[in-house]
């Protein structure tokens, strides 16, 4: 598909009060035929997404140390993952103990889940995810583990108020550029 028909279809499924806040664009090169050109989304006409550039203002993981001590990712522990711990520990482990045990091993999973979509997105191409976005239902873009597809999800008109709202713990343990986008759908209800 071309970029030309792609965007189009993209910006035609584009939540109204976004419209023309949110853009997406890219570089072709002309004379470079076997060089591909790079994707990239604007807000505000700042780019904001574009993995290639280090001048972005979103936050990108280089270790899981870094997700662990990250201050804006909040973490929810249920009751069942404490009383598991309970029981593999028999008992014996302090009650204020055991939740920072339940937080520690769930803060490692959330942060490998990062990293490795974080990873996944660095490899990825513009053109094939959102060809996958516009394929597939939208309920299946917005409990992928995939960045990009979370993003065109949360810009999406099909996407209502109530549910963007029912969302906010689940964006907790988002990557930053998800919760960025989250936030920014979030100002326009």
């Amino acid at each position: 598909m071309s970029w030309s028909k792609l965007k189009q279809q993209l910006e035609s499924f584009l939540c109204p009060a976004l419209m023309g806040k949110v853009e997406y664009r890219a570089t072709s090169y002309r004379y470079l035929p076997d060089k591909a050109g790079q994707c990239y989304l604007t807000v505000d006409k700042k780019n904001i997404l574009n993995m290639s550039d280090a001048a972005t203002l979103i936050r990108w993981y280089q270790t899981e140390l870094e997700v662990k001590n990250d201050p804006d990712i909040q973490i929810p522990i249920e009751h069942a993952e404490i009383e598991a711990i309970r029981l593999e520990t028999k008992g014996q482990v302090p009650e204020d103990r055991l939740n920072v045990i339940a937080r520690g091993r769930k803060i490692s999973v959330v942060a490998k889940e990062l990293l490795s979509a974080q990873s996944a997105l660095s490899k990825s191409n513009f053109t094939v995810e959102a060809t996958k976005f516009l394929a597939s239902p939208i309920e299946e873009s917005m409990e992928s583990k995939d960045i990009l597809l979370n993003i065109l999800a949360l810009v999406d008109r099909r996407i209502g108020k109530k549910r963007i709202l029912n969302m906010r713990q689940q964006m907790k343990a988002k990557h930053p550029i998800v919760q960025y986008f989250y936030e920014l759908r979030l100002n326009t209800l």
